[in-house]
């Protein structure tokens, strides 16, 4: 079995962008709204649903924290006919990893990101990921994808090799 050590980068939404989105507050590039008291950040991720019979599931993840380092990856899945949305509710920082490919995930170029938990994420539909990875403490998500209860909801590919990221 081969072994490959991933080095994560911070979550950079233009390194990003292959992949999905960052959502963020930035400086620029907002709106005011509520009386002048709050700024908006419009247009942040598309929302794509490709089956008529799916429904927006709006759900809460609790991540159990990972402490292995470097940490193990262990599947990749994807949700080939909707994005996938992850808002942190309570975390300090967390893993991303993505990967690109077709009918299975492209392990030699798969990326490690870094998330501050003032940043959500949103993978592109078909965008192999892993499975979130909270790393201080249990995290929550809200998370937001279109399903129709069946197996098409959700592909998973298991890691044949040797996979973990390095936090650097």
């Amino acid at each position: 079995m081969s072994s490959r050590i991933l080095r994560a980068e911070p979550l950079d939404r233009h390194l990003y962008a292959p992949f999905g989105a960052v959502l963020e507050a930035s400086e620029g590039g907002h709106r005011l709204a509520n009386q002048g008291r709050a700024r908006v950040w419009d247009h942040l991720a598309e929302l794509v649903n490709l089956r008529d019979d799916a429904r927006a599931n709006v759900s809460v993840f609790r991540c159990a924290p990972e402490f292995s380092r470097p940490v193990p990856l262990r599947v990749f899945e994807r949700h080939p006919f909707s994005t996938q949305v992850f808002v942190p509710m309570r975390a300090s920082r967390y893993l991303v990893v993505v990967a690109p490919g077709g009918e299975a995930p492209n392990i030699e170029k798969a990326r490690a990101f870094l998330a501050s938990g003032q940043q959500a994420i949103s993978y592109g539909a078909g965008i192999w990921h892993h499975p979130m990875i909270a790393l201080d403490a249990d995290t929550d998500f809200t998370c937001i994808v279109f399903e129709n209860s069946s197996a098409n909801d959700c592909e998973v590919a298991p890691i044949d090799s040797a996979l973990s990221v390095d936090l650097m």
